[in-house]
C-alpha cells in the first residue's frame, strides 16, 4: 500500500535529482572504489555536506543505471520507526517503476534501518547507501550485514580536486600560474573543502550552521544528549584545539558541569559524526597505542569559521590538511597513522602492523635556527628509535634533499606533495 505522503515526497525527491546540473561535478577519486553491479551494499559514509550524496548519483548516473532513491533527511518523510519502511519501498516503486538499485541516502536515524537493508540484499536489489556517523560500519552494519558491504569513506575536497572546480592548474609551471595556485591555497586553508563553500559569499555562517546541524541531528537527536551546551562547549573546545594531544583529566577541570566519563563519550560522538578524527600514538607495545590521542579537524573551515582564539596558527593547520591527505591515500597504499612522541615529537608515522614505513614533519618554513634543529632533530631522533630511513619533512618552503647525522632527510614542498594525486 503505497502512502499518499510518502509518495509525494519521493516524487519531489525525484525532480529534485533530475535538475541537479551532473556537468559542474567534479570527479572525485573515490568513484573508483564504487562497485557497480556488486551484490555486496555500497556504503559512503562521511561528514555531512563532504558530496556522499553527489559521488553516488554521478557515479549512478555515469553507469547509465536506473535506480530508485529516497533522501530519509527529508522531515517530509517523518520516519522513526522500521514499520514504515515497507510502505515506503513501495511508495518508491509508484515513483520510479520497477528498479534493481536502490540509493538510501541517511537512514541511519530510522531505528531497525539495518534489518531493512539487510533484506533488500537479500532479495537481490542492489544498495546504495550514505551515512554521517562512523558507527554505521563499526557497528549496525558490521554486525546485520557480516561483510555483505563496500566501505568508501568520503572525506571535503582534496587540494587537487579543488584547484579542479576552480579550474586552476595543479601542476603549475608558468609564474601567472603559479601565483593563481598559491591563491587558490590560502583559499582552500581558510574555507577547506567542502563542495558548497566554494561559491558561498557568506560561508563561515555555512559553517557555523552545519556545525550546529551535526551536534543537533547527528548527536544530541542520535544518543539522547540531555546536556546540550556541555556538548556544544565540548565541540568548540575541541575546534580550538585541534591537533593538541587531549588530556580529558585536564578537560574536566575546565568544564564544572561535564564529568570526565561524560566528556570521553562526548569527544566519542564528535568522532562518530565525522567533526573529529582521532589519531593515536604510536608505540611497540599495542596497551599504548590507544592511551594517547590526538584530535583533528575534518576540514579546516571549522577552524576558521568557529575558532575564537585570536590569531590563527597556520602550522596546525597545514598539519591538519597533511593528516587529511594521507587519510585519503590510504586507498592506494594500506598503511597506518599514528604520531609519535618522546621528548621530542613526529607528527606522523606511517606503518604497517609494527614496522615502520616512513616518518612525516610538517613545518611552515626552517627559516629559523632554532625551528630547523628541532625539526630535523626529532626526525633523525625517531629514525634510530623507530629504525626507520625514510623520512620526509613537509614544508612551504622548496623541495630538497638534506643530509643532517648519517640521515637522508627528503624535503619536499607542500605544493608537490599535495599535487601527487
Amino acid at each position: 500500500m503505497k502512502d499518499i505522503q510518502f509518495v509525494q515526497a519521493l516524487q519531489q525527491q525525484k525532480e529534485d535529482v533530475a535538475s541537479l546540473k551532473s556537468d559542474s561535478w567534479c570527479n572525485r577519486r573515490e568513484e573508483n572504489l564504487l562497485q557497480a553491479g556488486s551484490q555486496l551494499a555500497q556504503i559512503v559514509i562521511g561528514v555531512r555536506r563532504s558530496g556522499k550524496s553527489t559521488l553516488c548519483h554521478k557515479f549512478l548516473k555515469q553507469n547509465k543505471i536506473h535506480y530508485g532513491y529516497i533522501n530519509f533527511d527529508d522531515e517530509r518523510l517523518g520516519l522513526t520507526e522500521a514499520g514504515k519502511l515497507e510502505i515506503l519501498l513501495e511508495s518508491a516503486y509508484y515513483v520510479y517503476g520497477n528498479f534493481e538499485y536502490l540509493f538510501l541516502d541517511e537512514p541511519q536515524n530510522v531505528e531497525g534501518w539495518h534489518l531493512f537493508v539487510n533484506r533488500l540484499l537479500r532479495q537481490g536489489i542492489h544498495i546504495f547507501l550514505t551515512g554521517s556517523n562512523s558507527k554505521l560500519l563499526s557497528g549496525e552494519l558490521a554486525t546485520h550485514l557480516t561483510g555483505r558491504y563496500n566501505q568508501v569513506e568520503l572525506f571535503p575536497l582534496s587540494f587537487i580536486e579543488f584547484l579542479n572546480l576552480k579550474g586552476i592548474k595543479s601542476d603549475a609551471i608558468l609564474v601567472k600560474d603559479r601565483a593563481f595556485r598559491l591563491l587558490a591555497f590560502d583559499e582552500y586553508l581558510e574555507r577547506g573543502g567542502l563542495p558548497e563553500v566554494l561559491n558561498l559569499p557568506s560561508w563561515k555562517n555555512y559553517i557555523s550552521i552545519l556545525f550546529q546541524s551535526i551536534i543537533s541531528r547527528d548527536i544530541i537527536a542520535r544518543f539522547k544528549i540531555k546536556n546540550k551546551q556541555g556538548l556544544k562547549d565540548t565541540g568548540l573546545y575541541a575546534v580550538s584545539n585541534f591537533g593538541r594531544e587531549i588530556n580529558f583529566r585536564n578537560l574536566s577541570r575546565q568544564f564544572s558541569n561535564v564529568s570526565e566519563v561524560t566528556l570521553k563519550n562526548y569527544i566519542t560522538y564528535l568522532e562518530q559524526a565525522y567533526l573529529l578524527i582521532g589519531l593515536n600514538k604510536f608505540s611497540f607495545k599495542s596497551r599504548e597505542r590507544i592511551r594517547n590521542r590526538k584530535l583533528y579537524l575534518v576540514d579546516t573551515s571549522f577552524s576558521t569559521a568557529l575558532n575564537s582564539v585570536t590569531g590563527e596558527n597556520l602550522g596546525w593547520k597545514l598539519e591538519n590538511l597533511v593528516f587529511l591527505e594521507l587519510l585519503r591515500r590510504r586507498y592506494e597504499t594500506q598503511y597506518e597513522i599514528h604520531y609519535f612522541k618522546s621528548y621530542y615529537e613526529v607528527d606522523f608515522v606511517i606503518s604497517s602492523g609494527f614496522r615502520v614505513i616512513e616518518l612525516i614533519q610538517v613545518c611552515v618554513d626552517l627559516s629559523s635556527k632554532r625551528t630547523f634543529n628541532r625539526e630535523i632533530n626529532a626526525l633523525v631522533n625517531a629514525s634510530g628509535e623507530l629504525k626507520c630511513t625514510k623520512l620526509t619533512l613537509i614544508s612551504m618552503e622548496e623541495s630538497e634533499t638534506i643530509e643532517w647525522k648519517n640521515c637522508v632527510i627528503n624535503k619536499v614542498s607542500l605544493f608537490d606533495w599535495l599535487s601527487v594525486y
